[in-house]
């Protein structure tokens, strides 16, 4: 997709100026000057009829997404949720916002290999259409902590391996899904949730090769929660960004949302003290209510077709991507990519990225 000069929110990510280094005003722009509309029937085509898969979506922005989209008609949704228990209660609440809707609530736990495996295989052979899936669960823990079972630190295994991984999987369940809905259906799109914070990473490890062993070890990279939570986004989003080059947006849109700094998720549920009082303070005062970052994921799905394929979306338009990516793009994003699909090989991730190639 070529630029279009003619209006700058159709021009896509990575062929926009970076976002400035001092990212202040761009801070206070978005989060007190910037409005996020509700989504409305009016504002987006009837989605009666439709299919969503939303990950994460017992809580906070994946629950209110999941409501907006129940309120628009939605017809079919998947709830991909660690615990069956807590997912079956937000169903419960879930089903006034649209009664007559089938609402599935399916395990799944992003800190292992076997369950989202099962999870996509369960999509493949329980659905007959998918419209939209929203990549939310994500998680931003304080403390270091390696997974047994697969020897990564949780937060790059969680919000980026794995996010990764589900993405790869459900991209042929997807196509396949699509052309069960009728001769000419619109593709659907695959949103990964994002954040505008991997502009903000210090990635001090980034020469490191290796790249990501080198999160697994403190004596390498030290642990700051709010930095490894940046990097396992930025990480992300460049993969991402060269994964949608592969991938023709005939067959799926893939997209990421930044929903802005939001108050009243479980993002930060581990916060405790002084600290926790502090960001309490400071999320009331800056945060976004849920209900309007909820909405960037709808936005994403409903309001943006094949422009926005690849791109970064914030504040509802295609946005810069990180600052990392016009710097050390090429390079990061060749070593991110080989050393992932390296990790994911028992799961034949570049086998399947091959498949969808748009370039085969």
């Amino acid at each position: 997709m070529s630029p279009d000069t003619r209006n700058p929110t159709l021009v896509p990510s990575k062929d926009q100026p970076p976002l400035p280094s001092n990212f202040s005003p761009v801070f206070l722009r978005n989060q007190f000057w910037t409005k996020i509309e509700l989504p409305t029937r009016q504002k987006y085509p009837d989605v009666s009829g439709t299919s969503a898969i939303i990950t994460g979506s017992n809580t906070g922005l994946g629950f209110e997404a999941a409501r907006q989209l129940l309120s628009l008609g939605l017809s079919h949704l998947v709830m991909g949720v660690r615990s069956l228990t807590t997912g079956t209660a937000a169903a419960t609440r879930l089903q006034t916002a649209n009664p007559t809707a089938k609402i599935n609530v399916w395990q799944l736990d992003m800190e292992s290999y076997d369950s989202i495996q099962a999870f996509a295989a369960k999509c493949q052979d329980n659905l007959s259409r998918i419209d939209m899936v929203i990549l939310n669960a994500g998680i931003s823990p304080l403390e270091f902590k390696t997974l047994p079972a697969t020897g990564h630190e949780r937060t790059i295994q969680t919000n980026h391996i794995s996010t990764v991984l589900l993405a790869i999987l459900m991209l042929p369940i997807m196509k396949s899904k699509s052309k069960d809905r009728g001769p000419t259906p619109s593709p659907p799109v695959l949103t990964v949730v994002n954040s505008v914070t991997a502009h903000l990473c210090k990635f001090p490890n980034r020469g490191r090769r290796p790249l990501l062993p080198s999160f697994d070890d403190t004596a390498i990279t030290p642990f700051d929660g709010q930095e490894r939570y940046s990097v396992s986004k930025l990480l992300c989003q460049l993969f991402i960004v060269k994964l949608a080059e592969l991938v023709d947006p005939n067959d799926v849109i893939i997209n990421m949302v930044d929903p802005g700094l939001t108050k009243g998720t479980s993002l930060f549920r581990e916060l405790s003290g002084a600290v926790a009082i502090v960001a309490k303070a400071f999320f009331s005062l800056a945060g976004r209510p849920v209900r309007r970052g909820a909405a960037t994921y709808v936005d994403a799905g409903l309001g943006h077709g094949k422009e926005s394929h690849g791109c970064f979306l914030m504040n509802c338009q295609i946005a810069p991507l990180a600052c990392w990516y016009y710097t050390d793009g090429e390079i990061l994003s060749d070593v991110i990519w080989k050393e992932t699909l390296q990790e994911l090989d028992f799961a034949g991730a570049e086998q399947i990225v091959s498949s969808m190639s748009s370039l085969k």
